[in-house]
């Protein structure tokens, strides 16, 4: 938990940084010895820091000839203090920057048959890195002087200023400086600024931003976690409108002066309740002497807020009195009966399926309607929140029946009873976590994939929902859980979250496919890559990005790829009535996904070259794990229903036709939080991600239903073949239907699940491809179009055309 002292600096120094534009001294030496140690690559090196730590300006010269200008920009780095690189090609210029970030780069325009600056400017814009880098464009003096010329056109394309060429080195040194002063030291300034803003999102303590007139500026997302609202809710609006402050007029003075108050805020929450938080104000001012906006910093410590953040979890028993351990939560009293619960049950009633355990909540919940004594009600609450959780008779030995007195005894008896079974909730890293990786010491390699242009412009569109996995299937000859693999991990940082170098990364998707089964029509890698394209693009919802940090994001991402491996094309069923060694190795139980998980694992642990895990500490390998394999265990379909039914009960999003909020519910941000809840989502998030299909175009949809029909097929075949029971016997090649099959698996399997998830993320074109997948199936069991030689005809007639409608 990062304190009050850290973000008073962090805000103190924010001020500061705008108030005075004052730039640290340096102390920087040449390195000599760097001028040619790049000589290979075609860079030269130039400048570099001591053993000062302060920061230096970095200069890259693009030209690619020696000539008075490069010259002159050498010499007047050299004698500005500037590091400085040279590099003479379009690849080398993009390697060095790549390398190293460079502050300004100078391109040499004049003479594009020996390098094409325009080109290379376009290309390093084309890189997100560069939005804080300030590029030069060098032209001919000639060029300046005709009449008719313009600097527009090389302006449109990305350079921020255009030189004339000289051979002054006064004037470069001059050039240099303004561009430091005027460019380079105010986009400094904004990329301090949105560390800053990031490392506030990132932190534990309540902290909201306003203006002189104490209206709210900002507010980061621990304050809407803690309190329930949103930046839209609030923004705006005065801080102190629903949250009071005793001797309001005193803080006010004594901020307007320019001091920092310190004392306790009531706030008043979503859920109606009320939280007293202690804290602090402090006043910064980025014009004058007088305040112009107001930092409130508070510590959610006391009221257990972020326990995932420290990565440890707090026993009820361990909390003052009046607390527990969820997130957000300070009271059962704080909690109306009225509220959330009894929307989440009503809302269970729209569903097809019913599990004992709601109807159970459900006579609670009509209990509590009809009653008027309110310690019954708040009773009766408590016992919903037992019952809620997931398992229901997992012993808790009380203190006095395990502790014997004897130590020996004492840890035999506590071995015995732990299962090691519960869900680890992988701990949030703050800065001064010694357990997590350590980013700044991480070795990347800038790792690059070798890839097509076609694959390239293919895979910049990897996270939208109509993706084509299939032409990504075709141009990477049916390796597509590489290519788009390394896409996505780079997207979402799994190396640095890991802490692995992209290289090993790169190797383990390569191991993980190579044990895909290419024989398969479904089950093959092209399925892996497109669940995890899917699980990216469930990552991307903003719910999501609220609840989940980038180590759940790399656990999600990493169970994706892996959760299908070594799939043989049959079911578990067909596993066990075939006495197959997997089936007696897991006991029947679980076969498939037991062997995915344990597959996955033991091909991650057998070299170093391929083990992303290895720079993980202890527990939080043992977290990552266990969040792995509960989220390839939860694919399972056998227990799809029990998954579906706790996440409803748990979390309050389907729609209902008169609710004021146009048909959703917000969940309790506490309940959001819960780690086992989290486990929840996550669980979720890969089994719709699992059987996305129906929710993709049609053209996709048509082709992964025709290859999970084929797989079927061949079980079907193999088991009449072998006298074996027939699993699913409707699935005969010469008599099945491929759309009453679709139209059957959406209604009892798809629809429901979409709608609770769709809720729950906001991505509607889940549901709007659903409904026009599901109408599309209907039109062709009306016409006749049944047996898959039809299905695939009309794929075939889909193809040509060029498009997926189906008129």
């Amino acid at each position: 938990m990062w304190g009050l002292n850290f973000f008073h600096a962090l805000c103190t120094l924010l001020g500061l940084c705008f108030r005075t534009g004052r730039r640290g001294s340096l102390n920087l030496t040449r390195d000599k010895t760097s001028q040619h140690s790049l000589q290979s690559t075609g860079i030269q090196g130039g400048f570099s820091l001591g053993s000062f730590p302060h920061y230096t300006t970095k200069v890259l010269l693009a030209f690619g000839k020696d000539d008075f200008q490069s010259e002159a920009f050498w010499l007047a780095c050299e004698k500005l203090g500037y590091e400085c690189n040279l590099a003479r090609t379009k690849d080398t210029v993009l390697e060095a920057f790549h390398t190293k970030y460079h502050e300004i780069v100078v391109i040499d325009t004049r003479n594009p048959k020996i390098i094409d600056g325009e080109t290379i400017c376009r290309d390093l814009r084309s890189l997100k890195s560069t939005q804080y880098t300030v590029i030069v464009g060098v032209v001919r003096r000639s060029t300046t002087e005709k009449e008719d010329s313009s600097i527009e056109p090389l302006l449109n394309m990305g350079f921020n200023r255009v030189c004339m060429e000289t051979s002054s080195l006064s004037q470069c040194m001059n050039e240099l400086l303004q561009l430091y002063l005027s460019d380079v030291q105010p986009r400094l300034q904004l990329a301090t600024a949105q560390a800053v803003y990031v490392a506030l999102d990132k932190c534990g303590d309540v902290v909201h931003i306003t203006d002189q007139n104490l209206n709210i500026q900002y507010m980061n997302r621990a304050s809407e976690r803690f309190l329930g609202y949103t930046m839209k809710d609030v923004a705006g609006k005065s801080l102190l409108e629903s949250n009071s402050v005793d001797n309001k007029e005193l803080m006010v003075q004594q901020l307007q002066r320019g001091r920092e108050w310190e004392g306790v805020i009531s706030w008043r929450r979503k859920m109606g309740d009320s939280v007293v938080l202690s804290g602090r104000v402090v006043p910064v001012s980025f014009a004058g002497r007088s305040p112009t906006h107001y930092v409130f910093i508070h510590e959610s410590s006391n009221i257990g807020l972020d326990k995932r953040m420290s990565g440890t979890l707090i026993k009820n028993s361990e909390l003052p009195k009046g607390q527990n351990n969820r997130k957000g939560s300070v009271d059962m009293k704080s909690i109306s009966s009225d509220g959330l619960r009894r929307q989440s049950i009503a809302k269970l009633h729209n569903l097809s399926i019913e599990a004992p355990i709601t109807k159970v909540i459900a006579l609670i919940t009509s209990v509590q309607e009809s009653s008027t004594n309110q310690e019954d009600i708040q009773t009766l609450d408590k016992v919903v929140d037992i019952l809620r959780t997931t398992e229901l008779y997992s012993p808790q030995m009380k203190d006095d029946k395990t502790k014997t007195g004897d130590p020996v005894t004492n840890d035999l008896i506590g071995a015995l009873l732990s299962s090691g079974s519960a869900i680890t909730p992988i701990a949030r890293r703050s800065s001064s976590d010694s357990g997590s990786v350590t980013r700044m010491g991480l070795s990347r390699s800038t790792f690059k994939t070798p890839m097509s242009l076609q694959m390239k412009e293919l895979l910049d569109t990897s996270l939208l929902w109509d993706f084509d996995i299939f032409k990504l299937e075709e141009l990477s000859v049916k390796r597509p859980l590489v290519y788009l693999g390394m896409n996505l991990m780079n997207h979402f940082d799994v190396s640095s979250s890991l802490g692995c170098d992209e290289s090993v990364l790169h190797n383990w998707l390569v191991i993980i496919e190579m044990n895909y089964n290419s024989k398969n029509s479904y089950h093959t890698s092209t399925h892996a890559a497109d669940v995890m394209q899917a699980t990216a693009g469930f990552l991307e919802r903003e719910r999501l990005k609220q609840i989940l940090d980038p180590l759940d994001e790399a656990a999600c991402l990493v169970a994706a790829a892996a959760h299908d491996v070594d799939h043989p094309g049959k079911s578990s069923a067909f596993l066990c009535n075939s006495n197959h060694e997997l089936a007696i190795l897991y006991n029947d139980l679980c076969v498939l996904e037991s062997h995915h998980s344990a597959l996955a694992f033991k091909l991650t642990m057998s070299d170093d070259r391929v083990n992303i895990f290895k720079s993980l500490e202890r527990d939080v390998y043992k977290a990552v794990r266990q969040n792995i394999v509960d989220m390839i265990l939860a694919t399972e379909m056998t227990k799809h229903f029990e998954h579906l039914a706790k996440f409803v009960n748990v979390f309050s999003i389907k729609k209902e036709d008169d609710s004021p909020d146009g048909g959703r519910s917000s969940p309790d941000v506490g309940i959001l939080t819960a780690p086992e809840n989290i486990a929840l989502i996550k669980r979720m998030l890969i089994k719709c991600a699992d059987v996305s299909n129906p929710t993709r175009p049609v053209k996709m949809c048509v082709e992964w239903a025709v290859r999970i029909a084929e797989e079927y097929f061949n079980q079907t075949d193999e088991e009449k073949a072998n006298h074996l029971p027939v699993v699913m016997p409707l699935f005969d090649r010469a008599t099945c239907s491929i759309p009453k099959s679709q139209i059957g698996f959406m209604d009892f399997i798809i629809n429901d699940m979409f709608e609770t998830w769709e809720a729950f993320i906001e991505m509607p074109e889940l549901l709007q491809n659903m409904q026009h997948n599901y109408k599309f199936w209907k039109e062709k069991e009306k016409y006749g179009i049944q047996r898959i030689q039809d299905i695939i005809i009309m794929q075939r007639t889909m193809k040509a055309s060029g498009t997926g409608k189906t008129d």
